[in-house]
């Protein structure tokens, strides 16, 4: 079974684009994601809906931040993109009849609540600020890393 990349790659191009002054078009974001650019406009459409990306089209336009980083978790970029649950695990027949069936279910349910409670409450706490921060220091003691590599409009 392939993972889910959007939630990585969406905060990804969300950091690549707070350090440009210019937008970003979809075409540039595909190249970096190796992807087309149908794939990333169908995917930041739902950050434009959710109010942290907006468009602009003709010459000059694309892609930009919208609001401020420190107002947007890393959960709130989860959902925007459509995301799937955190966890895919479930069970076989989610009604049995029998006995230790539903002792197992009952038991495997709980901690995918819990497993699953824990990290949404993680990525809540997470902002794209914080992301931005972490990047910040790394570029002062690895110069050279992925910001050299962003394509240009």
């Amino acid at each position: 079974m392939r993972n889910d990349s959007r939630l990585s790659r969406m905060l990804h191009v969300l950091l690549h684009m707070a350090r440009r002054d210019e937008p970003m078009t979809s075409e540039a974001i595909a190249r970096m994601l190796g992807t087309n650019a149908v794939v990333v406009r169908r995917t930041m459409a739902g950050l434009r809906e959710a109010g942290y990306v907006r468009s602009a089209k003709g010459h000059g336009g694309g892609w930009s931040i919208a609001v401020d980083l420190a107002t947007i978790s890393l959960l709130d970029v989860h959902r925007a993109v459509g995301g799937p649950r955190v966890f895919a695990m479930g069970n076989e027949h989610p009604h049995p009849d029998c006995l230790v069936e539903k002792v197992v279910n009952e038991t495997l349910d709980d901690a995918m609540r819990q497993a699953e409670a824990l990290l949404t409450a993680r990525l809540a706490q997470v902002s794209l600020a914080e992301l931005a921060r972490r990047f910040d220091r790394r570029m002062g003691t690895l110069p050279g890393q992925c910001a050299e590599r962003e394509p240009t409009a």
